[in-house]
């Protein structure tokens, strides 16, 4: 997948949600009228896992709390064991899991994004962790 804008990017995730919203979850954080953020989430391939498929915040709004009240909202919907992937090099989002009660599981992917491949680490999060 290759997204050319933000615009692209969140019509995409509207466009999924369109075909999943039975079984899956879309979040969006307002400020102002403007979309700042958003989760989506839904059963993961393992059999009674939850998924964090994304959690996406504005450039401009991150570090203000707005991914700590998405992550927040979602975790109740997450269900008693969730995972998430994460890409290998973003060690600022790995902090921000980490902090959230996620930890890395030791399963890792190379998964394709924005038309390169990318090294991928899933992190594991069993309900009763911090936020």
């Amino acid at each position: 997948l290759t997204f050319g804008s933000e615009e692209a990017l969140g019509g995409w995730w509207a466009e999924r949600h369109r075909w999943e919203r039975d079984t899956h979850r879309l979040t969006v954080a307002v400020e102002d009228r403007a979309v700042v953020g958003f989760t989506y989430l839904g059963p993961s391939e393992e059999p009674g896992v939850a998924e964090l498929y994304a959690i996406h915040v504005d450039p401009g709004h991150v570090g203000s709390g707005v991914g700590r009240l998405l992550m927040r909202d979602a975790l109740p919907h997450l269900g008693e064991r969730a995972v998430l992937w994460v890409l290998e090099g973003n060690a600022r989002a790995r902090r921000f899991y980490e902090k959230g009660g996620w930890s890395a599981d030791g399963r890792r992917r190379d998964s394709p994004l924005g038309g390169a491949i990318t090294r991928q680490l899933r992190y594991s999060r069993v309900a009763g962790g911090s936020a």
